[in-house]
């Protein structure tokens, strides 16, 4: 793997930490807007008159949106840097809270979030691409704290989304307010990203042999080489297969706990937008602890242990008839994948005999497939089975992280 500091002036502590913040805040705002929209899904399902396969067929905009959107952003990031790429997404997503906003009926609603889904994937590429950037020139683990402000972010949204449910605030007044300031929020807090020199798209240039004993050797360097890359390929699908069971739960927990909540346990507007609030909250505690218990225990097992809480939490949360037990359900799933995206992105990024922007970009990608697919899936499977029947698929997939885990190691 590249090292950028041999290319180029090693920033200042003082820079890093700044960068660090910046990227930090872009984690936070982003999941904010995201989760001002999904804790207002059950209210859109009413004004919209939509049943869950509906709801499922508009939530499918945002996987379609986001799987475009993957296939461009290394791109984008290796033309233009991450840090632009980075802030230009998650301004223009926090804005594009709008489009939901004004729907007035199921296509006008599916085209808000294909916009929506589409700049999630530019932010989500960029922003870990900076994370690796400024953890490797740290040379310490930081993409648990990053995760953290993700999930810190997310229960704000979720908080005030449930508020502004609780008093009967419409959707459209909501939204439109937290788009605005939202996006001036980011444009301010994100300057301090690291510019294109420390870009981990940047690779270095292929030397030629420089003598003749050089060139000898070159057929064996490339052998060796050739099994290193075959093995780093083979450890970057089973990262992206990670990030994808971890993904759909989450993305099953936020788009249809409240849902559940409302429904099937016919709890109040305000409540069922705890669920998700639960899970962000104890996903965000991980996070935050998350460096210091991965080096102490190792991120192997780490995420066996967590795939085993959050297997038995799901489970809580969907055979107890309690809304108040549902919820504690909701947030032990959340402890139990928290470690999951932070520890995978951070392995993807080190993977030997792998350009770590292709490695970043694809289990990103791969895993956010997971988070926006995940739910339009459960909608149609609940329509023809029951909401509880397809939110038990989540409870199912972190056993696969479990058989899994041991691609983490370092």
């Amino acid at each position: 793997m590249s090292t950028l500091g041999e290319r180029a002036e090693t920033p200042s502590v003082a820079r890093l930490r700044r960068a660090r913040f910046a990227a930090l805040f872009v984690f936070f705002a982003f999941s904010a807007a995201v989760a001002d929209f999904l804790a207002r899904i059950p209210q859109f399902k009413e004004d919209l008159d939509l049943d869950d396969a509906q709801l499922g067929l508009a939530l499918l905009g945002s996987p379609v949106g986001a799987l475009v959107a993957v296939q461009l952003a290394g791109t984008a990031a290796g033309r233009w840097g991450s840090r632009r790429v980075a802030r230009v997404s998650v301004i223009g997503g926090c804005l594009s809270l709008l489009l939901p906003a004004f729907a007035w009926d199921l296509p006008s609603l599916a085209v808000g979030l294909l916009v929506l889904g589409g700049l999630m994937g530019f932010t989500d590429v960029a922003a870990n691409a900076q994370g690796v950037a400024i953890e490797q020139r740290l040379r310490r683990p930081i993409m648990n704290s990053l995760h953290g402000g993700y999930s810190l972010g997310g229960l704000f949204g979720a908080l005030i989304g449930s508020g502004a449910a609780a008093l009967g605030i419409t959707p459209r007044v909501h939204l439109s307010i937290m788009a605005g300031v939202l996006a001036v929020a980011v444009w301010a807090g994100s300057r301090a990203l690291l510019g294109p020199v420390d870009d981990p798209h940047v690779r270095e240039p292929v030397r030629a042999p420089e003598t003749t004993a050089d060139a000898d050797r070159a057929p064996a360097r490339a052998e060796g080489g050739l099994g290193r890359l075959l093995a780093g390929y083979r450890a970057v699908v089973l990262l992206a297969l990670i990030g994808l069971c971890s993904f759909v739960g989450e993305g099953a927990v936020a788009d249809w706990s409240g849902v559940h909540l409302r429904e099937t346990l016919d709890s109040s507007a305000g409540v069922a937008g705890l669920g998700f609030a639960g899970m962000s909250v104890a996903m965000a505690a991980g996070r935050f602890a998350g460096d210091h218990v991965v080096e102490r225990f190792g991120p192997v097992r780490v995420l066996r242990v967590g795939a085993l809480i959050a297997a038995v939490g799901m489970t809580i949360a969907l055979v107890t008839p309690w809304p108040a037990i549902s919820v504690l359900g909701f947030t032990l799933f959340g402890v139990g994948v928290a470690p999951v995206a932070p520890v995978t992105f951070s392995a993807a990024g080190n993977t030997p005999g792998v350009p770590a922007a292709w490695a970043i970009s694809r289990v990103t990608g791969i895993a956010y497939i997971g988070l926006l697919a995940g739910p339009p899936v459960i909608g149609f499977i609940a329509h023809h089975t029951s909401l509880t029947t397809a939110l038990a698929i989540p409870a199912v997939l972190v056993a696969v992280i479990a058989l899994t885990a041991g691609a983490v190691r370092r």
